[in-house]
This record gives C-alpha cells, sequence and structure tokens, in this order.
C-alpha cells in the first residue's frame, strides 16, 4: 500500500518535492490556508491537494520544508492534531536549522506520539527529470524514511542521532551561501568603486571555475535572500564556540536581510550585482 506523505509548504522547494511525489503515484498533501496566490498555484501545478491538520496527521510522512524561522512554530502548530491522531506519522524537518533548533522540535513532535526524523535538503528544488536533490537524514527512525525513495526521492541516512543531518548541512549551506554573501559584498564594493570591469576580467582570467560560480549562482540569490536570513542566524548558532565565525555569519544574515529589501524595493544593488554577472544587461 503507497504512503500518503503530506508536504508542508508548497514554496518552490517544497512544491518540488511535492510534485516528485505525485508524478510517482503518491497522494501529497499540504496546508494552503493563508497562502499567498502564487503558493496555491504551484501546489495545484504540482498536484498537491489541499487538506486540515487532522487530515495532515493523518498522513503517513509529513515533510515540513518552510523558511528555517517558521520551523518550530510549524511543529508546534500541527502538535494538537498529531497529538489527536489515532496512527501516528513519521514527521521529517527537512529545514536548514541548527542541532539545538532541531531538538527543540523533535521535542515538541515526539510529545505527541510521533516519530521524528531530522533531515537536510541539498540542492535545488526537484524538476522533472532531474537529480541530485539530496534528503539527509538521521536519528534512529531515519531508515524508515527510505521508503520514499520509491517514489522519486533521494533520500541519504546518515550515521548519528538526531542533529546530524542538520549539522551537515549547516556545513555545506555555511559554505555554499555563506561564500556567496561574501561575493555579493566585494561585487558591490567593486561597484561602489567603479572597478566592476577590472575585477570581472581578472576573475575570469585567473579563477574561471570561481568566476563561473558566482556568476551561476548569484543571479539566483535575490529572491531567495530574505529565506536565506534566519539560515545564516541557525548557522551562526551551529559554529557560535567560534565567536569569529559566529559574527562572519550574522553579517551575512544581515547582508541578505538588505538584498532582500532592495530587492522588493529601488533594486539598485541587484542590479549592481546582475551587471557584474552579464555586463550585456
Amino acid at each position: 500500500m503507497q504512503p500518503i506523505v503530506a508536504v508542508i509548504a508548497p514554496g518552490m522547494m517544497g512544491s518540488g518535492v511535492g510534485g516528485r511525489l505525485a508524478q510517482n503515484g503518491i497522494e501529497v498533501r499540504t496546508a494552503l490556508g493563508g497562502r499567498s496566490e502564487a503558493s496555491i498555484k504551484r501546489a495545484q501545478a504540482a498536484g498537491m491537494v489541499a487538506a486540515s491538520d487532522a487530515q495532515i496527521a493523518a498522513c503517513d510522512f509529513i515533510l515540513s520544508i518552510v523558511p528555517p524561522g517558521e520551523a518550530l512554530g510549524l511543529a508546534e502548530k500541527l502538535a494538537p492534531a498529531l497529538r489527536a491522531a489515532a496512527k501516528k506519522p513519521i514527521y521529517v524537518d527537512c529545514n536548514a536549522v541548527n542541532p539545538a533548533t532541531v531538538l527543540r522540535i523533535a521535542r515538541t513532535i515526539e510529545e505527541t506520539g510521533a516519530t521524528f526524523v531530522d533531515g537536510g535538503i541539498v540542492g535545488g528544488p526537484p524538476t522533472s527529470g532531474s537529480m541530485g536533490t539530496k534528503l539527509y537524514l538521521s536519528g534512529p527512525a531515519a531508515a524508515r524514511v527510505v521508503e520514499l525513495e520509491k517514489y522519486g526521492l533521494e533520500p541519504r541516512v546518515q550515521a548519528g542521532p538526531i542533529g546530524a543531518a542538520s549539522a551537515m548541512k549547516m556545513s555545506y549551506a555555511g559554505i555554499t551561501k555563506g561564500f556567496t554573501a561574501l561575493g555579493a559584498a566585494m561585487m558591490l564594493a567593486a561597484a561602489r568603486a567603479g572597478t566592476t570591469d577590472a575585477l570581472r576580467a581578472e576573475l575570469s582570467a585567473s579563477q574561471p571555475a570561481l568566476h563561473g560560480w558566482l556568476t551561476r549562482q548569484m543571479p539566483k540569490m535575490h529572491s531567495k535572500a530574505y529565506r536565506w536570513v534566519a539560515e545564516m542566524e541557525e548557522i551562526s548558532g551551529f559554529v557560535g564556540e567560534d565567536p569569529a565565525a559566529a559574527q562572519f555569519f550574522q553579517a551575512a544574515a544581515r547582508l541578505y536581510e538588505r538584498i532582500a529589501a532592495d530587492d522588493a524595493g529601488e533594486r539598485a544593488e541587484c542590479m549592481a550585482l546582475d551587471a557584474f554577472c552579464d555586463p550585456n544587461k
């Protein structure tokens, strides 16, 4: 018998994961109350079905895929329905949060009688035919989520307790998104100093791999910057025993906060970053 899966919420990643499961014959439920018109359309296009909290709690698996700052709040919101559910689901927190936050979420879920699995997604939202969006999993029940491999997901069970998968995600995202923040800061500094063309030319000549990576990643960052604020703060907490590293990621959070505001407003900095990546724009 095929499992029923809830994916919350239908953002870019959630709708991608939900769509992959739906394409493989799974009933995918989601919560649409209070969601934007864009989210509702993404859910519908992905084949996801609107459901109440009770219907979500009745699923076999719940995949929490929300902005990091909302991860604990979602667990607390669903706790009453999970507590009332006759059959308890497996709740997989797939969010970019640090191990300390994951333990708080785990306590909230486990107090309802449901099973908790720590997760972390690496890669972009899955699209039709794509590969490479991996779901890292840890904790005593992690192996039970491997069942979803039959329906198009790419689970990777990682040795270790609850928190191990999130630690790996924090480490990976700290490198990739931290590096993107560093690149954005220096591209903007070059723009202010009038040295954009010279920096672009030198990077392209002496660091072609670095230049290629930055110019591919930077245009995708603007619309995601608002999500990355809390993620940088979570990473800052993760590296908290290293004060310099913690300060670095707090600064990255403030940079992404500023870029998110710029993207929603005048877009002066976003256009400067775009101009660095593609001078023909």
